[in-house]
């Protein structure tokens, strides 16, 4: 099979590797396409995210969805040419964690596109079946992509919890952060702004609900939000960038006893914190990892809602033009947002 290796920063390269049979309780998939997610654009411009460096030759990819080819022995109830959602971590189901339905930081998990675990910019996988869903019909391959980012959206609102007539800052225009807001309008939430740099991605949130966008580089983000809320600051934040100042911006942004997700990971090592406008607001803070078990939920909402999602996806590109897609989002090009990589 082919396979996308990154073998450096900023360097892919497709190499032939073998196919292995599915084990006992495996399913082998035809990975069909998958979404580029800002976790693999820190991997490919940077070699790696925070203190997570990348071990050369890896598989990116973590946003898939496929066709079954064939089961390993002890599988029942699906058969080849069936479509399928992949989910790309994997659980030990035994420890403290999982067994406290915690899996998402489960003691030893692997996530397959993160060292040493290759991910999906590759033909066939053999995962186990618990990490195959089936894929609605209405749905299309491309569609079910969308899956694994909504679902860390919806694990975000766990803790994010919108209340109807809430305001809301959401920092970041990019596919996690558009997502974020269909959500939040589907929560009834009240008023919503958004801070995006990007000009074409701010006109994709006011087409997806925003009531008002911010371009943080012309203006003091911090400012015109405390001008828009009559110097009260909203009551939640939201912040799906993590960069350029976004996670102290939140800090600011939020009112007293507001509370401040993040969902977005910086890649920096460290991130210098104001602690005290934290403190004197006692603000309730909250980080993201991952999702756990929302898939179903945003295959839900997917098929639900699909005018409210699938704006997301702008741009396809074949395999032997990932290089291609990658530099396109790195300078936002051609009006793009969600791009997946037809495998």
């Amino acid at each position: 099979m082919i396979a996308a290796e990154l073998v450096a920063p900023r360097q892919f390269q497709l190499k032939e590797l073998p196919i292995e049979d599915p084990g006992p309780g495996q399913v082998q998939v035809r990975v069909k396409s998958v979404g580029i997610c800002g976790s693999d654009l820190h991997y490919y411009f940077e070699g790696g995210i925070g203190d997570t460096a990348c071990i050369f030759p890896m598989v990116l990819g973590h946003e898939p969805s496929g066709e079954i080819v064939r089961t390993g022995p002890g599988v029942t109830g699906w058969a080849p040419g069936d479509r399928a959602i992949l989910e790309p971590a994997l659980y030990c189901y035994h420890c403290e964690f999982c067994m406290a339905g915690k899996h998402n930081v489960c003691e030893h998990l692997r996530f397959l596109s993160t060292p040493t675990d290759p991910g999906f910019f590759r033909e066939y996988v053999n995962l186990p079946l618990p990490n195959v869903i089936p894929l609605p019909q209405q749905l299309s391959f491309d569609a079910g992509t969308l899956c694994e980012p909504l679902a860390v959206v919806m694990h975000s609102m766990k803790f994010a919890d919108p209340r109807p007539g809430e305001s809301v800052a959401l920092f970041g225009a990019g596919p996690i952060g558009l997502l974020t807001l269909s959500v939040l309008r589907l929560s009834a939430a009240g008023r919503i702004l958004v801070i995006e740099p990007v000009a074409h991605r701010r006109e994709l949130a006011l087409q997806l609900g925003a009531d008002a966008v911010i371009d943080p580089s012309t203006t003091d983000v911090v400012r015109e939000i405390r001008n828009a809320t009559s110097n009260r600051g909203v009551d939640l934040v939201i912040d799906c960038a993590a960069k350029g100042g976004s996670m102290n911006h939140a800090l600011f942004a939020a009112r007293n006893a507001g509370r401040v997700v993040y969902t977005g990971i910086p890649g920096e090592l460290t991130v210098p914190m104001q602690f005290h406008e934290m403190r004197r607001k006692e603000l309730t803070i909250y980080n993201v990892r991952r999702s756990n078990h929302e898939t179903h939920l945003a295959m839900q909402l997917l098929v639900e809602h699909p005018s409210r999602f699938l704006p997301v996806l702008t741009h396809q590109r074949p395999m032997d033009k990932i290089a291609e897609a990658f530099d396109m989002l790195e300078h936002y090009d051609d009006g793009s947002a969600k791009v997946t990589i037809q495998i």
